[in-house]
């Protein structure tokens, strides 16, 4: 395994209490960023894991370190068309879903049915072993949101463009979580919505085709191209560094108080998108040249949550800062071997 990724997994296993072991668990998207990361450690702290994905998005490469591993299955498989486990599953992870703003125009389709489709299947699954659910909702639930509301809570709305470019995720994140809670409302099931603000790391697919702004900026860097800002950079992002975003989010599948809650992960922390792409730059030593295009429509003007809740229920905060974050992200994207 990557030292890079083994370095941060210690850290991981370090914080969180093992209530995992022996449990049949099935990651959905298992072989993406977040999912890999969420196998990596509960394989580590001996969970039987279920790792399902289509690979669509996800990588081969993010799991392979773990297909030889006794405690660890995976399956090829589309989670918006039928599957029935042949194995008892005790806790679930619906993290299927294609997540890059450049791909809402690409895939649309797939992405409204991993998220509502793909999550009613979840629960049917959910509610006949009797289950734990953990569904991967976003920030973007929340919108463009006004001043007023920053940083976001979690009792806030939202101010979604129902039929805009971004309304294929956002629509469908803000389905999956109405699917869960009527789940959980008829059936008393045992549901946990997490909504994950920007979360960077090892792992993240480099480049401008996936349009996740920390891997384009590192990439851009690196080779001294152009690091390319949409809209005039003022606009805000909060991000959360792998290790800190998957100690919440096991935490909050195992804490008995978070049944039945909507909770947010991510860093209260605001950088304008102008500031990130000079640090990035400063950090990599890089001769890029920063350049400027059209903000696409939708795109929201500042992002921060409110972690009170999170911080309350799961004793939980970010832990690592900004630079050390993109420091070892960065050492990671230079020893890729692709």
């Amino acid at each position: 395994m990557d030292e890079r990724i083994q370095s941060d997994l210690s850290i991981i296993l370090k914080t969180i209490e093992n209530k995992f072991e022996n449990l049949n668990i099935l990651i959905t998207g298992g072989a993406g960023f977040l999912g890999s990361w969420l196998c990596n450690v509960l394989v580590s702290l001996n969970a039987n894991v279920f790792c399902l994905d289509n690979l669509t998005s996800g990588l081969m490469e993010n799991i392979n370190p773990l297909i030889d591993r006794d405690n660890f299955t995976f399956i090829n498989h589309d989670i918006s068309e039928p599957f029935f486990p042949e194995q008892k599953i005790d806790l679930i992870f619906h993290f299927a879903s294609r997540a890059s703003p450049f791909e809402f125009t690409k895939h649309p389709i797939q992405i409204l049915k991993a998220n509502t489709l793909g999550t009613w299947i979840v629960l049917g699954i959910t509610k006949k072993f009797n289950a734990t659910l953990v569904f991967a909702s976003t920030s973007e639930v929340y919108g463009n949101p006004d001043e007023a509301h920053i940083p976001t809570s979690e009792d806030y709305n939202g101010n979604v463009n129902p039929t805009g470019p971004r309304s294929c995720y956002d629509e469908a994140k803000r389905a999956g979580e109405a699917f869960a809670m009527a789940y959980l409302l008829q059936h008393d099931l045992d549901i946990r919505i997490v909504r994950i603000f920007n979360t960077y790391g090892p792992r993240m697919r480099p480049g401008a085709l996936y349009g996740r702004v920390i891997p384009n900026f590192i990439t851009q860097a690196l080779s001294n191209d152009d690091i390319t800002i949409f809209g005039d950079g003022s606009q805000t992002r909060s991000f959360t560094y792998i290790i800190d975003e998957i100690e919440g989010i096991l935490k909050i599948s195992i804490e008995k108080q978070c049944k039945g809650q909507v909770i947010n992960l991510g860093n209260n922390q605001e950088i304008t998108i102008l500031e990130l792409a000079k640090k990035i730059k400063q950090i990599t030593n890089s001769t890029s040249q920063i350049t400027f295009h059209p903000l696409p429509q939708d795109d929201p003007l500042r992002r921060c949550p409110n972690i009170s809740k999170a911080k309350t229920l799961l004793n939980w905060k970010p832990k690592t800062s900004l630079d050390q974050g993109l420091q070892r992200t960065i050492t990671w994207y230079k020893t890729r071997k692709n």
